[in-house]
């Protein structure tokens, strides 16, 4: 058991991250035009327009309490004065909300994927093998958050967060992770799987969002004065280089 759980906790992270950044590298350079999300939009438009709204929105929420409850000590919260029972009741509303309105958007993105004949046909098997352990995480995670509503709730932060932070030290806490309960210990490999497949399936579009578009100034289709033709001195006449407009007001004069 002792050499599993150095394989799980200790190997394995780092396994999944050399082929996530292997395999969107490798995605990128045969296959850059395929970092979209293969939108079906054309085929069905009332589903997804709530779906999706709900599933990335959720997610954006849902992906900033990981960063927040994995990678901000406990010790700093102490610090900055906020309290525990604070902490988690925050984390209790906003993860769980969050979650909810991930796990609902990808309830309605899934049922449209089944019911609309054109959206399923255009269901790749990398999509087949994504969807069932993304819902998986979104259940594991849900069900996590669930149980830290009871005082003697299992304290994350002093477990599963302790062990993600020593990860990046190259020294991984291994017995950190492997006392967490198991619905934690769940969570984290279907994470890990998740992040396994990310490169090989549509999640890659995550990498190409369009953040540009929020800066690039408004596209300029036609300008509100008459361009003039320009045509160079060299290869003109004295009279021709003024051009055609300037030629036409001296013959009214």
């Amino acid at each position: 058991m002792k050499h599993l759980n150095i394989a799980l906790w200790g190997v394995l992270p780092y396994l999944v991250l050399v082929l996530f950044a292997a395999g969107a590298a490798w995605r990128y350079h045969y296959d850059r035009f395929g970092f979209t999300t293969r939108s079906s939009q054309l085929h069905e438009h009332r589903l997804l327009s709530i779906g999706g709204p709900l599933f990335h929105f959720g997610l954006l929420f849902v992906a900033a309490g990981h960063v927040v409850g994995l990678v901000v000590p406990e010790s700093l919260t102490e610090r900055l004065r906020v309290s525990e029972g604070f902490y988690h009741a925050n984390a209790l509303l906003v993860g769980g909300t969050a979650g909810l309105a991930t796990a609902a958007g990808l309830g309605l993105l899934l049922y449209r994927r089944l019911r609309v004949p054109a959206v399923r046909a255009a269901t790749s098997r990398s999509d087949r093998a994504v969807y069932p352990v993304l819902a998986a995480v979104l259940l594991a995670g849900l069900t996590a958050t669930a149980t830290g509503v009871s005082n003697d709730a299992y304290d994350y932060r002093r477990g599963v967060s302790v062990w993600f932070r020593s990860l990046f030290t190259l020294d991984p806490d291994v017995p950190a992770m492997t006392h967490a309960p198991l619905v934690y210990r769940l969570h984290a490999l279907l994470g890990l799987a998740l992040f396994a497949l990310w490169p090989f399936s549509r999640l890659v579009h995550a990498f190409a969002a369009p953040l540009g578009y929020l800066a690039r100034p408004y596209v300029v289709y036609r300008s509100r004065t008459p361009a003039r033709p320009y045509r160079h001195p060299a290869l003109t006449g004295p009279d021709e280089a003024d051009g055609p407009l300037r030629k036409r007001r001296r013959a009214h004069r």
